[in-house]
């Protein structure tokens, strides 16, 4: 359904990405975050997914800067060598390489973003400073609470696992007492990553819900 694409940033740097068109005419777009383990199959799944809920969905290589076509698995020796991407972000050129992807996809109607992990919070952050978005939803983004005094320019839901080791229900609550503006989520014994079905830790039930919760919500406020 999908294809590899190129993408240019504003500071005219290429990165790649995948892209999937619906089979219709699109409802709108959507901009797919990857987790720590880039454009993975996952990721693509993902994508997948939402073209075939009528959205053209794509999903830019935010690691190409430091590590061209990275990609991995979920193996505790891969999970190890993804994690030196959260050591240090560069939000600001990963925030480039993001509004390059709205910027691709503009056209065919109203953009939604999705981010999942890291790209969760990648999502969050671009509700709150990038143009072109119409509504955001970040799964279990641990740097949320370090932007929540950033208030989101669109719409945004945010959903989070019970039982994140990773991130602490006090910092969802934080999210919650700075941000009531944001719709948030959080999915009874739910772990971190609960909605990707190629981890141990994936809740098909909390994955369902929090699945229908983000189409739902894309199809209010992506609307023509």
């Amino acid at each position: 359904m999908g294809q590899q694409i190129k993408l240019t940033a504003s500071d005219g740097f290429q990165l790649g990405g995948y892209r999937a068109d619906p089979a219709g005419t699109p409802k709108g777009a959507v901009v797919v975050i990857q987790e720590i383990f880039g454009v993975n199959h996952h990721i693509r799944n993902v994508c997948d997914r939402f073209a075939s809920a009528g959205y053209v969905a794509v999903a830019p290589a935010i690691f190409d800067r430091s590590e061209p076509n990275f990609e991995s698995g979920y193996s505790a020796d891969e999970v190890a060598v993804a994690r030196k991407f959260v050591a240090n972000p560069d939000w600001a050129a990963m925030l480039l390489d993001v509004q390059a992807a709205i910027d691709s996809v503009k056209d065919v109607g109203p953009v939604g973003i999705v981010g999942f992990c890291l790209g969760g919070s990648v999502a969050y952050a671009a509700a709150t400073k990038l143009n072109g978005l119409s509504a955001a939803v970040g799964y279990y983004g641990g740097a949320i609470v370090r932007f929540a005094d950033d208030k989101p320019k669109v719409p945004t839901m945010l959903h989070f696992g019970e039982k994140d080791t990773g991130i602490p229900l006090t910092d969802v609550e934080a999210i919650r007492a700075k941000r009531p503006d944001v719709e948030i989520h959080i999915y009874p014994g739910a772990q971190h990553g609960f909605s990707c079905d190629e981890r141990a830790s994936y809740d098909k039930a909390s994955a369902d819900v929090a699945g229908q919760r983000t189409l739902a919500f894309f199809a209010k406020h992506l609307s023509r």
